[in-house]
């Protein structure tokens, strides 16, 4: 590959969709990480041998996958796995309250490296903490609120088409039965929920709680 092939954006999508953490025992794992608010996608067995589970993060397009026969890395050796979060106090105070331990705060500070407490000005990039699975497994919460120019990827316009269309399809059924109300609410309640994981059916359910509780449109 030359210079120019490497400089040069890929135009095929490639979407980094799982990531295989090494454990040593497949239920305590699957405990802990749904204990975690984690969404289980999969518990599957084709054979005694084999045995996979699949996670995925609230909001994470990307998944986990860990069991027996899925690997042959060392338990624990999977290290520094990034969460990015949009408020890291939060986050950090959400998984404490699940009964994990999580380090305190510290944020890169330029010329000095690591210093405690979140940093000062919220820069994104910046503030960090950290926590391990049973196994030892580590994750790094990364607080981010505004990407660097050039990181975010733009929306494919048929995604985000195919997506207004479901969620005009959806909205149907509410509108018919809902008070007067601004479609755009419910479209954006809906759209979100649909970007963060959850099913149609599930993301029709938050949309109508959003504008029950938000908006006052109760059905």
């Amino acid at each position: 590959m030359n210079d120019e092939q490497t400089a040069t954006e890929g135009t095929v999508e490639m979407k980094l969709e799982v990531e295989i953490i090494p454990v040593s025992d497949v239920d305590r794992a699957k405990r802990f990480y749904q204990g975690l608010g984690w969404r289980l996608d999969a518990d599957f067995s084709k054979v005694e041998e084999w045995h996979a589970v699949q996670l995925t993060p609230p909001g994470s397009a990307c998944s986990i996958i860990f069991g027996k026969g899925v690997t042959t890395a060392a338990p624990g050796s999977a290290q520094g796995m990034f969460l990015v979060v949009d408020d890291i106090e939060a986050a950090r105070a959400d998984l404490i309250g699940r009964g994990v331990e999580v380090s305190d705060i510290w944020h890169i500070e330029p010329g000095k490296g690591r210093v405690e407490g979140v940093d000062p000005q919220r820069r994104s990039y910046f503030s960090r903490a950290t926590f391990a699975d049973p196994d030892g497994n580590t994750w790094t919460l990364q607080e981010i609120t505004e990407r660097l120019p050039g990181r975010v990827w733009q929306t494919s316009i048929a995604a985000l088409a195919e997506l207004l269309h479901e969620t005009a399809e959806h909205h149907g059924a509410f509108e018919a039965v809902a008070p007067p109300h601004d479609w755009w609410d419910w479209y954006a309640a809906y759209m979100d929920a649909r970007q963060r994981g959850s099913s149609s059916e599930e993301a029709a359910a938050a949309a109508g709680r959003y504008m029950a509780d938000v908006k006052h449109v109760v059905v």
